[in-house]
């Protein structure tokens, strides 16, 4: 059985390799902590379809995020857990 902690390892990783997603980057376009409130939101057990669309994060992509906020509960943990992990990277890269 593969751990929480390695299925986030896991996509941190795939953000970064596979969608190109760098600290950097995320220093420069995730600012104003819309990696946090992603991770907030996607970490709920349900989400209202009627509001789904007005949930994307300032500056994210809506197709991307609707992707990501109609994938299963636990998909979307694990996600948020990344997501937890790049907050973290871009707050120790500013500091």
């Amino acid at each position: 059985m593969i751990t929480g902690i390695e299925l986030i390892a896991q996509e941190r990783l795939e953000q970064q390799t596979k969608h190109n997603r760098s600290i950097a980057d995320d220093c420069i376009y995730n600012t104003q902590g819309q990696l946090s409130v992603a991770a907030g939101i996607l970490a709920q057990k349900n989400i209202p379809d009627s509001i789904k669309e007005t949930l994307v994060p300032k500056g994210w992509d809506g197709p991307i995020w609707d992707k990501m906020i109609n994938k299963s509960y636990k998909e979307r943990l694990i996600i948020a857990g990344a997501l937890i992990a790049a907050e973290i990277d871009r707050l120790n890269a500013i500091t």
